[in-house]
C-alpha cells in the first residue's frame, strides 16, 4: 500500500523543467488504466519512465515487468484519488498516447510508483530525464 509519507519526498521540482514544461491542471474525474496509464475524458495519458506490469499477464514474445498487474493498478488509484492532478506533456507514443510526467498533489506519479515497489525504472523511456531529476536515488 501507498503511503504518502513516502511519496511526500519525491515532489514537484520545478528547477527540472524548461518554460515550456510547465506543468497544468488536468480535469477531475481522471480514471486509472493500470500502473502507468491513466485516462482524462478522451485523453490517455502513459507516465513516463516507468513500466508497470501487465494487469492480464505477459503476451507470448514479449518483455514485460514482473510483479501483480493490479496491486499496480490499485497503487496509481490510491495514488490519485481525489487530489489534483497536473501533466506536462511531452508528445505523444505509436499508440497515440500522450506522454507525460503526472503529478498528483505535488507529488510524481512515476517516483511514487516506484517508491512503492509498483513499477520499473526504463531510463529510454524518460523524457528529457524528468523522473531521475525528480526521484534520482529511485531511476536507478
Amino acid at each position: 500500500m501507498i503511503t504518502l509519507s513516502i511519496a511526500l519526498t519525491f515532489s514537484f521540482s520545478s528547477a527540472a523543467l524548461s518554460s515550456s514544461e510547465v506543468p497544468t491542471m488536468l480535469p477531475s474525474g481522471c480514471t486509472v488504466t493500470d500502473g502507468d496509464t491513466i485516462r482524462c475524458g478522451e485523453e490517455r495519458i502513459r507516465i513516463t519512465g516507468i513500466d508497470a506490469p501487465e494487469k492480464r499477464g505477459c503476451r507470448a514474445g514479449r518483455q514485460c515487468v514482473e510483479g501483480d498487474g493490479q496491486a499496480s493498478k490499485r497503487a496509481m488509484e490510491i495514488l490519485t484519488e481525489g487530489v489534483q492532478l497536473s501533466i506536462v506533456r511531452l508528445g505523444r507514443d505509436r499508440y497515440a498516447r500522450t506522454l507525460a510526467v503526472v503529478y498528483a498533489d505535488g507529488i510524481n506519479v512515476a517516483c511514487a510508483q516506484l517508491a512503492s515497489g509498483q513499477t520499473q525504472y526504463i531510463a529510454r523511456w524518460d523524457n528529457g530525464d524528468l523522473v531521475a531529476q525528480d526521484c534520482p536515488d529511485l531511476a536507478l
